[in-house]
């Protein structure tokens, strides 16, 4: 699979609480946006594999949920994670 563990742990340990902390809305959505970026590079090689960018929308729509979800939330949070990921809202 692309995504190993260690990657996995790296991405929690860098945007989460911890490397173990895979339930904090900042780590999902930085690994949401990891996938994201993964599948967007395969839909450039590959332009009629509906089934992956199916999987990208519904993909970009939970993290928008997560985020929405933060923004509500933990203002301060949200700002710092979208700052950090270099989302675009």
């Amino acid at each position: 699979m692309y995504l190993a563990k260690e990657v996995k742990e790296e991405i929690f340990a860098k945007h989460g609480k911890g490397k173990n902390d895979t339930g904090s809305a900042e780590g999902q959505i930085a690994l949401f946006t990891h996938r994201i970026a993964h599948l967007t590079e395969h839909l450039k090689k590959n332009r009629k594999d509906y089934n992956t960018e199916r999987a990208l929308v519904m993909l970009v729509g939970k993290r928008r949920d997560l985020l929405d979800y933060l923004k509500k939330k933990d203002i301060l949070r949200y700002r710092a994670i979208v700052k950090e990921l270099g989302l675009r809202k």
